[in-house]
């Protein structure tokens, strides 16, 4: 779990992030969504500790980053995997050698234990027969599943990823949000997310942290989001008029479901009517 406990960041006296404080589960894939330069990608980098924040508290399982040591942060960076926008493969390694290098650079066990480690990783993200290809063999969808087989090689405690469907179609950006979400059910991580999808939210978003011009505006979950009545927020999540469509479709479906007949209505068969007898 990491808590953030008002913080604020300020550039040339240009407040960036005012007083902002969340909670970041575990077991759940936590959303930042907001416009651009909202502040959402300067929060992001405030959590991992590339920036940091002019007060407030960030804390890891009750560590305060921001009261820690250089040797205590090197620690705690072997407990993060990092999914970024474009993945950030090395060109000039195979898959399976990039899904390899954090153990490479962290990691004390053999050669074979590391190479095994990473073989388990790529099956995981269905890419057990990438792993002698190169990243300009592969395709964008599968860079990023790579890039996740090597963000979680290190079994971190803490996941985050930058625009994980930046670039993506939308079938394979499905994939991927669900590859995401089922990864972090199954280790228990505190996954943080910071994203423009919105199919995103309304897939994932188990918690989710709306910035609106440097300020908490909204958070909730991905059920919530439909029946928000924060202006700023629908303005932001439903401004096509798909989405539109889609919260009118499941409000009205919350509004029947509201019936005390509802459920008798849709699943139960009126009557039978007996037919009218008439004398001969």
């Amino acid at each position: 779990m990491i808590e953030v406990k008002n913080i604020t960041k300020s550039f040339d006296g240009r407040v960036v992030l005012d007083n902002i404080s969340t909670v970041f589960e575990d077991g759940k894939t936590n959303l930042i969504i907001g416009r651009s330069g909202s502040g959402k990608t300067v929060m992001i980098k405030d959590v991992i500790g590339l920036l940091r924040p002019d007060s407030g508290e960030i804390l890891y399982d009750g560590r305060d980053l921001l009261k820690m040591s250089k040797k205590e942060i090197k620690h705690l960076r072997k407990e993060m995997g990092m999914l970024f926008q474009g993945s950030a493969l090395f060109d000039s390694m195979t898959v399976l050698e990039n899904v390899m290098y954090p153990l490479d650079m962290f990691s004390k066990d053999s050669s074979k234990e590391r190479v095994k480690r990473a073989e388990f990783c790529l099956e995981r993200v269905n890419l057990a027969d990438a792993g002698k290809l190169y990243p300009s063999e592969i395709s964008g969808g599968m860079m990023k599943r790579a890039a996740i087989a090597r963000a979680i090689t290190l079994n971190p405690k803490y996941l985050f990823c930058d625009e994980p469907n930046s670039g993506l179609d939308p079938k394979t950006s499905l994939l991927i949000d669900d590859l995401i979400h089922d990864i972090t059910k199954e280790y228990n991580m505190t996954t943080v997310i910071n994203t423009h999808d919105m199919n995103s939210v309304m897939n994932i978003g188990d918690n989710i942290i709306f910035i609106n011009e440097g300020k908490k505006e909204w958070e909730g979950n991905k059920d919530d989001v439909i029946t928000s009545s924060n202006k700023a927020l629908n303005d932001f999540i439903f401004a096509s008029d798909l989405f539109r469509k889609v919260k009118e479709v499941e409000l009205e479906e919350k509004e029947e479901e509201s019936d005390p007949l509802y459920f008798q209505k849709k699943y139960c068969a009126p009557p039978k009517k007996e037919p009218i007898r008439t004398k001969d």
